[in-house]
Formats: structure tokens, sequence, C-alpha cells
């Protein structure tokens, strides 16, 4: 990344701060252009991430820390979410979701990351720990949308 992050937190591995980081996002992918659809799906896929985290990586402590970065990309537009922890280090090629087949509760945050985002991609982090590169970019009803709405706020 080039430049710093537009937006940094360091939050707790505590489940009842996910709402207040899902209201952020949601904030965020309004102000992008996203539509209410792809927001929702993106604050999903972010939520499930940091549920993730928590649950895999930190053993459902919530006492550890999780760091969220946040940038608003140009071109193409979109969000680019980074999000790193110190928990438990796995294998990237290891991370798959379960069988869409094997109906039951819960087991579908990685299935649900990989089909909503453009770009999902875990790393060890040097030192310990994970790191997950989201990008969710505008579709193009949504960059016509966008556009229509700018051209449209800057006539006199």
């Amino acid at each position: 990344m080039e430049r710093e992050p537009e937006i940094s937190i360091r939050l707790f591995s505590d489940p009842q701060l996910l709402a207040p980081v899902r209201a952020l996002m949601d904030t965020l992918a309004k102000s992008v252009g996203f539509g209410e659809k792809s927001r929702g799906l993106l604050t999903l896929a972010l939520d499930e991430a940091l549920a993730n985290v928590i649950r895999h990586g930190y053993k459902e402590r919530t006492d550890e820390m999780i760091w969220l970065n946040l940038w608003r990309l140009r071109d193409p537009v979109g969000i680019r979410i980074v999000l790193e922890d110190l928990g438990r280090s796995v294998d990237p090629a290891m991370i798959k979701g379960r069988e869409l087949d094997d109906v039951r509760p819960g087991g579908l945050g990685v299935h649900i990351i990989r089909e909503t985002m453009n770009e999902s991609r875990w790393e060890n982090r040097p030192g310990g720990g994970m790191r997950l590169t989201l990008t969710k970019l505008l579709s193009p009803e949504e960059r016509q949308d966008s556009s229509t709405s700018q051209s449209e706020n800057t006539r006199p």
C-alpha cells in the first residue's frame, strides 16, 4: 500500500465491538457509492472475517488485539480492507469454506468472504498472526449511479 490508511482502528477481540465496526463499514461504503445490497455484503464479509479472527485465531479470548485499516480506492473506485491479528497462524492454502451441500448452521464465513469480495487474500504476518486483505469494487451500475449523482451535484 502506497499511502496510509484513511481509517485505522485497533480493537479488542470482543464480539460486542462488531456492531460499531459494521456501522462504520456501512457508512464508509455508502460514502464511496456502494448501493444498499453491496453495502450489506461488504459489511457481512468484514463481520465474518472479524468473527473468524475472534473464534479461530484467538479462541474466543476477548482481550486480544485486532488491527483494521481501511482505504477508499479511487481508480477503480472501491474499498480496501486490511485486517491483522496476532492469533494462531495457519497455512493460507488451508483456509477453505465448508462445502455448501453440507447443510448446517455456521461455517460459511470464508465462503461469504470469497463470494462477496473482488479480492480476498490471507497471509501469515511476519512475527506471527494473520493478515487478510479484502477489496470490493463498485459494480458497473454503482459506478454509473455514482458518476450521475456527482455530476448532478456539480451543476449550478
